[in-house]
């Protein structure tokens, strides 16, 4: 479907769009199907949990297309070390803190791309292009070993060649988490991270990344991060007083991301379900602040009765005038013209796959 064919959905399959969702198990069965069926989401994000076997990987993405009208967007974090959603199927891949050079950052993405392609996926949630260098990587915050390199010119180099090279390969990327996470002293699936930088600290660093990387015109996507900057001359308040994470913030999102960065492509929140966000809103609530603040779509990623939630706190909100429909097309336009880009999945070949998992275990080698 191209962007003038959206205008034929209705509004229920327009919000449909704009969630990006996990599924409860392995296979399309009853509940998954009855979940696709009614939420007819945009995207779809498995997890370790969904991942057991090559043959079943593949299966269940066959299954999940032939479910939705409209071809979904279906990723995996697959970064390498600690997130390696794909360590039951592939030799465990490095960490990209041990990459070193851009061949490997590329050899690495190219590895991941093909893969992913094998096994149905047409998206990596990946790379990291938070900045973590060595004060940064005592905190524990969920960020070590995630990132590239020790300084902000390190992940543009190493990041930059690893989302160019996972593209060229037909894998669409995601760089994450904007404006920065690497600051955070906590990990946002436990708490809300609250960054204490000044703005000359934080553009010089974390910002760095993204002004370099989104100007080379390679970015589809960026997911916003949950995180308050209170330093930051954009932090904004809530109604209830609060400082607004930057996911839910049209001061992060619209003014930062949208206006002075330039980026047209797809926003993305990270997964409304980390307690940074529950805590403090609740599913409804944050899915709608969301799209308010500018995101395209609305990652759910685990419970299936909060994906029920959100979807049905924006079908409300719009239809009380909350939310215009016209905000609604604004996005949708945005998730269509991204997923004109996407790349059909390789045909299935378990032999390629084993083969792949030997390059991995070369590029093991060749780091240690």
């Amino acid at each position: 479907m191209d962007v003038s064919g959206a205008a034929s959905l209705s509004i229920k399959e327009k919000i449909g769009q704009l969630f990006f969702i996990g599924i409860p198990g392995t296979e399309a069965d009853s509940r998954t199907k009855l979940l696709v069926t009614e939420i007819l989401p945009g995207g779809i994000c498995l997890f370790a949990r969904n991942i057991r076997e090559h043959e079943q990987t593949r299966t269940l993405l066959d299954d999940i297309r032939k479910i939705l009208t409209i071809e979904p967007f279906l990723s995996v974090d697959q970064e390498g070390g600690l997130v390696d959603r794909l360590r039951r199927v592939l030799t465990p891949m490095p960490a990209p803190d041990e990459i070193r050079d851009v061949n490997d950052a590329g050899q690495l993405a190219r590895i991941i791309a093909e893969a992913v392609r094998i096994l149905g996926f047409n998206m990596n949630f990946a790379p990291v292009v938070d900045v973590i260098d060595d004060t940064r990587a005592s905190f524990s915050n969920g960020m070590h070993s995630r990132a590239f390199g020790r300084s902000p010119t390190d992940v543009v180099e190493l990041a930059g060649e690893f989302l160019r090279v996972l593209q060229s390969n037909g894998c669409m990327g995601c760089i994450k988490h904007f404006p920065g996470l690497g600051a955070a002293k906590v990990d946002s699936h436990d708490d809300l991270p609250s960054i204490e930088l000044t703005n000359d600290q934080f553009e010089a660093t974390d910002l760095y990344p993204y002004r370099k990387l989104l100007r080379t015109g390679e970015v589809n996507a960026v997911m916003v991060a949950h995180a308050v900057y209170p330093q930051h001359y954009l932090q904004e308040a809530g109604e209830n007083g609060k400082l607004l994470p930057s996911s839910l913030s049209s001061s992060m999102v619209t003014t930062l991301l949208r206006r002075e960065l330039g980026f047209e492509g797809l926003v993305l929140t990270d997964d409304l379900e980390m307690s940074a966000i529950v805590k403090n809103y609740g599913i409804g609530e944050a899915s709608i602040l969301a799209i308010l603040a500018g995101e395209d779509m609305i990652s759910i990623c685990a419970g299936v009765d909060a994906i029920y939630e959100g979807h049905a706190a924006i079908l409300d909100a719009v239809s009380t005038g909350r939310i215009s429909e016209d905000r609604i097309d604004q996005s949708l336009g945005r998730v269509i013209l991204a997923k004109s880009r996407l790349r059909p999945p390789l045909d299935f070949n378990l032999e390629r796959l084993n083969t792949l998992s030997s390059e991995i275990r070369e590029l093991n080698d060749r780091l240690n």
